[in-house]
């Protein structure tokens, strides 16, 4: 099993669009100046010898050495030993919401961002237990199947966005059904579903698929993303950043609904959350009430060693720098006119 043993460090690849952006930003900057100074020509036979390409080679190869050394800072690592190994827990899915509406940012950065950094936390807390994903919006998806593998499972919540899903809406009875179909058929009572959603629900046969799964023995628990104010849902269009609009070509604002997930809280047998009061507050009262679930004894395969390889991104890193302090920003003589 391949895994990422540190993936917090990839939160510093979000730095390296940046950097390119200001470099190419000070690159336009630097010939406007010239521009300034003189014709561009004429100045550009003051310094026959400057090489745009190994400007560009140079950075870009210093950028490709920092995206190297965050993985190897992230320590890449593969299993080479597993063991069968006896554990006590439940089995839960995690049902997050891929919908548009989950772009909307009256929860900072985005409904969507929170409830992915609130998942990811609450795997952290299930440590022990089975653990799937299940995303949704007018259909529903298994991501991750039952699995004592957190870190798989945190990758793809770390990567999880709206183009995921190829139909727009939103249809939490899918989830639900989904989720209930996926759990082993020997487990009756050891399980629990917890849904993270702004509410809009586009089918409205989520009450009922709840009552179902309750009787399956299935315990609900809903997370509501999202402010009774609301948002308008931004997109990217052609022409830049725009609002989701309505037919009238109004921007849609989107609000938190919770009245559709008290009820499937509450008819499946859970609990009802509001994310906006505090993710700790919401953390503490959800994992207080997993824990009364009854627990079961299974057994799992787990990888007990792991063998790391974050020396060869470091290699290929340093090959990258020093081939960065080689070139020059001059061309060759031979190239350069007489």
């Amino acid at each position: 099993m391949f895994r990422f043993e540190h993936t917090d460090y990839f939160y510093l690849l979000l730095a390296l669009p940046v950097v390119a952006l200001v470099f190419l930003w000070a690159l336009r900057w630097k010939r406007r100046a010239i521009a300034r100074f003189g014709n561009p020509e004429l100045v550009g036979r003051l310094m026959p010898g400057l090489s745009q390409f190994r400007v560009f080679a140079k950075v870009g190869l210093l950028l490709f050495a920092t995206a190297l050394l965050t993985i190897a800072l992230a320590n890449p690592q593969w299993g080479v030993k597993r063991e069968k190994v006896k554990r006590r827990g439940i089995d839960i899915f995690l049902a997050i919401d891929l919908s548009r509406s989950m772009l909307a940012q009256d929860l900072q950065p985005s409904r969507l961002a929170r409830a992915q950094l609130f998942a990811g936390e609450l795997l952290e807390r299930l440590k022990g237990e089975q653990v799937g994903v299940v995303a949704f919006a007018c259909n529903a998806q298994l991501q991750v199947p039952l699995t004592t593998d957190y870190s798989f499972a945190q990758l793809f919540l770390n990567s999880a966005s709206t183009d995921m899903v190829a139909s727009q809406g939103t249809a939490i009875g899918e989830a639900i059904d989904l989720a209930q179909k996926a759990f082993p058929e020997d487990n009756e009572r050891h399980k629990a579903l917890v849904i993270l959603s702004d509410g809009e629900d586009h089918v409205g046969a989520a009450g009922d698929m709840a009552s179902q799964a309750k009787d399956d023995g299935i315990i609900i628990f809903t997370i509501g993303v999202g402010t009774s104010d609301g948002e308008f849902i931004p997109i990217q269009r052609v022409t830049g950043e725009d609002y989701l609009r309505d037919q009238t070509g109004n921007p849609v604002r989107s609000r938190l609904e919770p009245a559709t997930l008290k009820e499937v809280a509450e008819k499946g047998g859970g609990a009802y959350f509001d994310l906006s009061a505090g993710t700790d507050a919401v953390m503490a009262a959800l994992t207080e009430r997993i824990d009364r679930i009854e627990k079961r004894e299974y057994e799992a395969r787990a990888f007990s060693e792991y063998e790391s390889y974050f020396q060869y991104f470091v290699g290929l890193a340093l090959l990258f720098l020093v081939a960065e302090f080689f070139i020059s920003y001059r061309k060759r003589s031979s190239t350069l006119k007489v």
